[in-house]
């Protein structure tokens, strides 16, 4: 690991020119796959920083760049990825960086971290003669929206030229305090997927129900049952939802409608239970559909997959968060059913996605992610940035 005096006082230094590029990204936030302004930032300051090899444009807006060590040696590569995108949401904030575009805020903490990773690529730049091998940083479109900006810019090459061997991300936690780090090995964030459903019934008057196929009742039915598929079928040992969030049906008071429809999501941590579902659902929903003589039309859409962290990362990372912040303000993270496509990289090599707490309730900084109030305190940026640099450093002088 750095020295812990000295990167304190690079960080301490560079610090207000990270909180100033965290409330310039906030204050022009842009949606998934639109996130031109910010790239073209990160990109500018990479190439003054003197970064390698930057590529942009990456599945519309992704960039990514190289910081090669001078240690002798072949070394490794690890990539260090930040997402950019805001979220559709107008901000309610009383702050001079509050969003100047319409309907549209930073309320999850992108911002802070693609401010953080840029803070993070000039502190690893300066330690250039402390690692052999490669630092690749990767910006990232589109997370907020499946199918997200991870697995485009998987697709797009970026684990290769030079091959990754190790990824690690970090996420603001606005549900913990300034000062805290919470890790998680195995899984720690649910693959989340979604369905949608029409049956096809046969409307009428409501007063002659004999001559209908009521699209509501079956749809209710169909909702009822659903509710068994974790209680009844799923291990009681293991974490899954079933929840129906839309059913849309009719107009009038008086008439049966022809159709009906039911939307949903559904949140797994193995695959074994995510493929389960989405066979069980369907046909659960097509049986009761037809004996009860509708039709039914039937899609499963899946999202991001599971986020699991390889343990021996996830040793690494707790090792590393409990130099930064002390032992006792390391914990461990629960389950958490919400999704996050860092898990497409954790698919494909060992790392580890952990979270940096932000919230501050004496200031009054205390409102979740994508509430129109959302705002962190900017003391967590340091905890972030140092943890992240030494992670780096660790895992390419020492490996896990």
């Amino acid at each position: 690991m750095a020295t812990a005096t000295a990167l304190r006082d690079d960080i301490d230094e560079i610090l207000p020119g990270v909180v100033a590029d965290r409330r310039d990204f906030h204050e022009h936030p842009e949606l998934a796959n639109q996130e031109v302004r910010t790239a073209g930032i990160v990109a500018e300051r990479l190439r003054a920083l003197g970064v390698e090899d930057i590529r942009t444009g990456i599945a519309s807006t992704g960039v990514t760049g190289l910081i090669r060590g001078r240690k002798p040696g072949p070394g490794r590569t690890v990539l260090l990825r930040a997402d950019m995108d805001a979220l559709p949401i107008p901000e309610e904030n009383d702050v001079e960086y509050r969003s100047q575009n319409p309907g549209v805020m930073h309320a999850c903490g992108h911002d802070a971290h693609t401010a953080m990773l840029l803070g993070v690529t000039r502190l690893l730049l300066d330690r250039r003669d402390e690692f052999a091998g490669t630092v690749k940083v990767l910006f990232q479109p589109a997370e907020e929206f499946p199918p997200g900006g991870a697995k485009p810019m998987i697709d797009a090459g970026v684990l290769d030229d030079p091959k990754v061997d190790a990824a690690f991300g970090q996420h603001i936690a606005q549900e913990h305090p300034v000062g805290e780090i919470w890790v998680r090995t195995g899984p720690a964030m649910a693959a989340a997927d979604r369905f949608h459903m029409v049956i096809k019934g046969k409307g009428g008057h409501g007063a002659r129900p004999q001559g209908t196929i009521d699209p509501i009742v079956i749809g209710a039915q169909i909702v009822v049952a659903l509710q068994t598929l974790v209680s009844r079928s799923i291990d009681p040992t293991e974490e899954a939802v079933v929840t129906v969030g839309t059913f849309k049906a009719g107009e009038a008071f008086n008439v049966i409608p022809d159709t009906a429809e039911l939307g949903g999501t559904v949140r797994t941590f193995t695959a074994a239970n995510r493929d389960f579902l989405e066979e069980r659902i369907e046909k659960l929903a097509r049986g009761i559909a037809n004996a009860m003589g509708a039709d039914l039309a039937f899609r499963y859409i899946r999202g991001y997959p599971a986020t699991v962290n390889d343990p021996a990362m996830t040793d690494l990372v707790r090792e590393v968060a409990a130099a930064v912040v002390g032992p006792d303000n390391v914990h461990e993270s629960p389950l958490m059913m919400g999704a996050e496509d860092f898990s497409y990289f954790l698919e494909e090599v060992p790392g580890t996605f952990w979270f940096v707490g932000s919230k501050n309730e004496e200031r009054g900084l205390i409102w979740g992610h994508h509430h129109p109030r959302f705002d962190l305190d900017e003391a967590s940026l340091p905890v972030g940035m140092e943890t992240m640099v030494n992670v780096a450093l660790r895992y390419l002088n020492e490996g896990a």
